[in-house]
């Protein structure tokens, strides 16, 4: 299955850039970088900057309930995805069939 706005919620998310829209936790806005870990209620986002440093580098662990997440594509498109839509265990995530949830 390709990988597309309607079917991004079924596909694995680690290696796609990522940026947190909104949230419930104001401390989160703005994070942005490449996922590289995903686990049931987490994604953990690494941040890079241009000029690497600790801060750059780290490893921002976000909650999906409550935040909105902005993926952008390998084809450029930028895609918003509910936190809640992708709580779920991974596998069981990638495995699921059925209409996009995506907005």
């Amino acid at each position: 299955m390709p990988l597309t706005p309607e079917t991004l919620p079924r596909h694995e998310l680690v290696g796609l850039e990522v940026r947190v829209r909104a949230g419930a936790n104001p401390d989160l806005l703005g994070i942005a970088g490449t996922v590289v870990a995903e686990t049931t209620e987490t994604l953990g986002i690494e941040r890079g900057g241009e000029v690497p440093s600790e801060a750059a580098n780290r490893v921002a662990t976000v909650p999906k309930e409550g935040t909105t997440f902005e993926f952008a594509l390998p084809s450029g498109e930028v895609v918003t995805v509910e936190g809640r839509r992708l709580v779920a265990r991974p596998a069981r995530r990638t495995e699921k069939s059925g209409d996009s949830k995506w907005r």
